[in-house]
């Protein structure tokens, strides 16, 4: 089953796979904020210190399980396999868009 998702999170996972941290200046908004491991990263280039800190950490891959919308508001459930104690596990990312861009991202 196909899951369809708003462009600049199809955009991030696509960036999650290819490992490219540039896409994520077509996905986030240049003040964007993302929540992850009880850390708050602000802006463009925090996010990407953090995407690429947390692909050489951890080497994982994402795999969307489903997904819905609520005005601006996505959460995608999703399932994470990689170099982490647990693995796999399966995480929600709670997304707002604004403008065509994630303004936030919250993973838990």
């Amino acid at each position: 089953m196909k899951i369809e998702l708003p462009e600049p999170l199809a955009s991030y996972l696509a960036a999650e796979k290819n490992t490219d941290i540039e896409i994520l200046e077509r996905c986030f908004s240049k003040d964007a904020t993302v929540r992850d491991e009880g850390q708050t990263y602000n802006g463009l280039e925090a996010i990407k210190a953090w995407k690429q800190a947390s692909q050489a950490k951890y080497q994982y891959s994402i795999e969307p399980l489903s997904s819905s919308q609520k005005g601006q508001i996505v959460t995608l459930l999703a399932r994470l396999t990689g170099n982490f104690p647990g693995s796999p596990i399966e995480l929600t990312y709670t997304v707002e868009l604004a403008d065509d861009k994630i303004a936030s991202l919250e993973i838990r």
